[in-house]
């Protein structure tokens, strides 16, 4: 049975990066991720039009992670607590001991190597920390960056696409 429990909140680091709970400071650049219309072609929820409705997303993900409904982390560098982008785990299944990964990154900083620290640390803490047996990635089919960062990290792709209610 997987170990789902996110108390006290699994704070994660990598070479560069902390993997840190979201906080109501993390707004302004969580606004600036999903207002991106050029990224929410590729996912299926409306573009953000203000910054307060963030602090309403901030509030439900933290509850949920309380419940033990997913985890979601902010992801930043380790010398600066500015949000560059997101990953979770969520989707989760104790029965069938898996989970879903996602994942945002605000453009500018795309290209550098960010995500595949952040999904290395998340897909470690998933299998060794959670006991999860499977972790899935859901991707637009035009998302080839997405595609080809799970692939690299040993995804199998079936090529399958499942419309959902993203985070």
């Amino acid at each position: 049975m997987p170990n789902i429990n996110f108390t006290p909140f699994p704070n994660l680091t990598t070479e560069r990066l902390t993997l840190r709970q979201l906080s109501v400071q993390d707004e302004n650049e969580l606004f600036t991720l999903r207002a991106d219309e050029e990224a929410a072609k590729f996912v299926d929820r409306p573009v953000v039009q203000s910054v307060e409705g963030m602090r309403q997303f901030i509030d439900r993900i933290n509850d949920g992670v309380a419940k033990n409904e997913w985890i979601f982390w902010a992801i930043t560098f380790k010398n600066d607590p500015k949000l560059i982008g997101t990953i979770c785990l969520w989707n989760m299944s104790v029965e069938d001991e898996k989970a879903e990964i996602g994942y945002e990154l605000i453009r500018v900083y795309q290209g550098k190597g960010i995500m595949q620290e952040s999904v290395t640390a998340v897909i470690e803490y998933g299998f060794k920390q959670m006991g999860l047996k499977a972790i899935e990635g859901v991707v637009h089919p035009d998302n080839v960056k997405s595609i080809k960062l799970l692939e690299r990290n040993k995804f199998i792709r079936d090529n399958t696409f499942a419309k959902n209610e993203g985070m």
